[in-house]
């Protein structure tokens, strides 16, 4: 399938910007499955110059600054994307957990997604909810997809009921929140089992069931070794990567993957819009 994503995002400033510094990751990666045919960023007002290199992560990182005054950002990424769906694990293909917990510690790559995070700190209630998904000897690849449906099952999808930096724990408690929430609660759960999981930031396809379309969404891949990296995304209780998701970019936690972050001179308070469209490329004209 080919994709066709738009990601705008509008800056409207109470009092004008003298100088900003940004950085952006709204470029699709070029990753199992997932190839980027066309991409580009236009930013209004437009900066002198954009600079772009990959991250520890991998993950295509562009920066830009605008010296002129300006009570208006506008910063539109629009890329072309060929998914192929990715061949997952049967169930019970998988080592068992234990088996996978101990073999990540040969993994440098992987065993680096064991640790906490800025955003995503293991500890005791993670384990103790996902423990249920963990009896001794299960597969780690059906152990993760049972944490992942009970997350979806257990958890309210409630726009608003979060911040950007609302505590993993209380996302826990409340059972509710955003899929940057869903994601993180789940990468704790996997963590706090002594398992590598990491934060995948994306877009998911238009469709009335599917949560979390119309903007920028978030998934957990879990490592499972012999497998690699399997996608699981929790808000919709369907595994990732079977052709329905495009991926801009994975780290640690959301800090590591955040679309758009910068500094600023002046602009006292702000509103900001954001709106994306992940559309089939051959229905652009219809």
């Amino acid at each position: 399938m080919r994709y066709r994503t738009r990601h705008t995002t509008t800056y409207l400033y109470g009092e004008p910007v003298s100088l900003c510094h940004n950085e952006v990751r709204l470029t699709p990666r070029d990753a199992s499955g997932q190839t980027l045919v066309e991409y580009n960023l236009d930013i209004l007002p437009r900066p002198e110059s954009v600079a772009s290199r990959l991250d520890y992560f991998g993950n295509p990182t562009s920066f830009f600054c605008v010296d002129e005054p300006h009570t208006r950002l506008e910063i539109s990424a629009e890329s072309v994307v060929e998914i192929s769906p990715r061949t997952v694990p049967a169930k019970g293909a998988t080592p068992a957990w234990e088996t996978a917990r101990d073999a990540i510690r040969e993994e440098i790559d992987a065993f680096q997604f064991v640790f906490d995070s800025v955003f995503v700190r293991t500890g005791d209630d993670f384990a103790a909810y996902a423990e249920p998904s963990f009896p001794a000897g299960r597969p780690v690849f059906d152990a993760a997809l049972d944490l992942c449906t009970r997350i979806y099952r257990d958890f309210k999808y409630q726009p608003q009921s979060t911040q950007v930096d609302t505590p993993v724990e209380q996302a826990l408690k409340a059972r509710r929140g955003v899929c940057q929430d869903f994601a993180q609660v789940m990468i704790a759960c996997v963590r706090s089992m002594g398992l590598a999981a990491r934060y995948v930031s994306g877009y998911l396809r238009s469709g009335k069931d599917r949560v979390g379309a119309e903007a920028s969404h978030a998934w957990v891949s879990v490592y499972c070794p012999g497998h690699d990296w399997v996608d699981f995304d929790p808000t919709n209780n369907r595994l990732a990567g079977l052709g329905e998701h495009v991926t801009l970019a994975w780290g640690r936690d959301f800090t590591d993957v955040s679309p758009m972050k910068g500094v600023m001179v002046g602009g006292g308070e702000h509103l900001v819009h954001v709106s994306v469209g992940v559309v089939p490329e051959r229905n652009r004209t219809e």
